[in-house]
């Protein structure tokens, strides 16, 4: 169902929108949302600026999101297409997309064949689907969305309106907050990767600690938390965690961080808050990295991290740094060759001195 352009503006603004400029020759019906080099008239898209602006000029899109920048403006209305202007185009696309696209949503109920132990403690208007279990004396809040195939471990609790989607798990003790989404296939409080060596072998260290995940965390498909042998790991309020993600035993992660997929915490790291962590990181055992602080996909980290400082490569070192390094790697074969020459003329002297 469309919305006039002018509603458009007024539903962001409802939905915390603020100090937007807009400008309109007619009031074009939106029926959605795309991509402005994808959008087709009756569409809403955005430019942040970058490699996008030029498609201002040849985009099909009925409306758009730009930023402040009065030449962007110009030719939309050139064009006559009507605009938002505004200092986060990507933040208001990404409200304006929360009004044409609502995700799935089971409705609220317990499906006959779920499995719930009379001991479990249910909120109000919780949602439970088929196959679900969920053992003795866990607590699920208000609102709790439980999707099919979920298995949630005894004494474990789960927060208001969070959403437990298909075939995770949720193991014994854990403590998962309102406004959580834990994606399809993650584990949260698995046992820690703990073993003791011995002549026999490897004895396992039993995992007796608890995970805890604060409010409004997100843990993406196939990721794993895991629970340590004593004391707990924790995942900061609004923290959001990327696909296939490992956390190892005892970490603490800060508030409102970022971690992108295929990263692996070592046991007992820590981070501080607003850490973003790209694709594929890996970072060590007990290692500390401190508030604000970044590193590149693929950085292998292996000493603490200050706060604000950004990282990347194998072993981890500072991003100027890196870039004189990666510079000079480019000149390794002409300087090899350089040092081939000095080397036989150095040779050749000796000789000739001989």
């Amino acid at each position: 169902m469309g919305m006039k352009f002018s509603e458009v503006v007024q539903a962001l603004g409802h939905t915390g929108a603020t100090n937007l400029t807009t400008h309109a020759e007619h009031n074009p019906e939106i029926l959605g949302v795309a991509a402005i080099d994808e959008a087709s008239p009756g569409l809403l898209s955005y430019v942040d600026g970058g490699k996008f602006a030029a498609q201002v000029a040849t985009t099909q899109a009925s409306a758009l999101i730009l930023p402040m920048d009065e030449t962007l403006q110009a030719q939309a209305t050139e064009r006559s297409i009507a605009w938002i202007a505004t200092k986060q185009p990507r933040l208001v696309f990404a409200q304006a997309i929360a009004l044409f696209y609502k995700p799935y949503q089971l409705p609220a109920g317990i499906h006959p064949t779920a499995v719930i132990d009379p001991s479990v403690t249910l909120g109000q208007d919780v949602a439970i689907g088929a196959h679900v279990v969920i053992q003795a004396g866990c607590t699920i809040g208000n609102g709790v969305c439980i999707h099919p195939n979920v298995v949630v471990y005894p004494q474990a609790s789960v927060g208001d309106r969070t959403v437990l989607h298909a075939n995770c798990v949720i193991h014994e003790r854990s403590q998962v907050g309102a406004n959580c989404v834990i994606h399809a296939g993650a584990v949260i409080g698995s046992e820690g990767f703990g073993f003791v060596p011995t002549a026999e072998g490897w004895l396992k260290m039993e995992q007796s600690g608890i995970t805890v995940l604060e409010d409004g965390v997100e843990i993406g498909c196939n990721s794993a938390v895991d629970r340590p042998a004593v004391g707990e790991t924790r995942i900061g309020r609004y923290t959001k965690l990327d696909n296939f993600v490992q956390v190892g035993h005892g970490c603490t992660i800060g508030q409102a961080c970022a971690i992108a997929a295929h990263t692996g915490l070592a046991g007992g790291v820590q981070l501080g808050n607003r850490v973003i962590l790209g694709g594929q990181v890996g970072v060590s055992n007990q290692t500390k990295i401190g508030d604000g602080a970044q590193a590149g996909a693929q950085a292998g980290i292996h000493s603490d991290v200050a706060p604000g400082e950004v990282v990347v490569g194998t072993p981890a070192i500072g991003y100027k740094l890196f870039l004189k390094v990666s510079a000079i790697m480019n000149r390794l074969p002409d300087m090899h060759q350089t040092v081939k020459r000095l080397q036989k003329q150095i040779e050749g002297s000796q000789a000739d001195r001989g």
